[in-house]
């Protein structure tokens, strides 16, 4: 459970820090410059600002598709965080919940990893999709922290739904009580 909170943590993380994509370089006279995109803002050190991102103006023509997919990843990370909590209460119901629930619950569990790592791999898939094929990306551009902190929480939400799975199927089950011998 610990691991999936930190999971959690890495998802909100890249949806709030704007970095997915971002562009380092120098003025001629060496002053650093530095752009970076995040899902819902746009940052540059030329006038150290955030602006809301994308706006209206990036969104005309053919920047239309750039716009769909961009928001999609946006609707797409969000949509990870709504799972993420239904997947959190799911480990509470089966870490405090009984016998049962633990043996049922299982299946429950890790669908829900698996949902949550497959939500996020896709919005991660999308991202890189846009970063090697939009025009405005040219080289020098890179995949940021904000991406590397989705790419480690969907592979982690994966591993633990490998694990749980691994995990209830190769571990003996859990013992139940005895009945009492009747002495007579």
């Amino acid at each position: 459970m610990v691991a999936f909170i930190g999971a959690c943590a890495m998802t909100l993380s890249s949806i709030v820090i704007p970095r997915w994509i971002s562009w380092d370089s120098e003025t001629q006279s060496g002053k650093p410059i530095h752009y970076t995109y995040g899902l819902h803002s746009r940052c540059s050190s030329l006038d150290e600002t955030c602006t809301y991102f994308p706006q209206k103006e990036d969104c005309i023509g053919d920047d239309r598709h750039f716009c769909s997919v961009w928001r999609s990843v946006g609707f797409l990370m969000s949509f990870a965080v709504v799972m993420e909590g239904m997947t959190l209460i799911a480990f509470l119901v089966m870490i405090t919940g009984g016998k049962q629930e633990r043996v049922q619950g299982w299946k429950i569990l890790s669908g829900l990893c698996f949902i949550v790592g497959a939500i996020q791999c896709v919005g991660m898939a999308l991202m890189t999709y846009i970063y090697d094929e939009d025009d405005r990306f040219f080289p020098g551009w890179k995949l940021d922290n904000s991406w590397i902190l989705c790419t480690v929480s969907w592979s982690l939400a994966m591993l633990l739904g490998g694990g749980v799975i691994a995990t209830s199927t190769l571990l003996p089950e859990e013992g139940g009580y005895e009945l009492i011998p009747n002495p007579s």
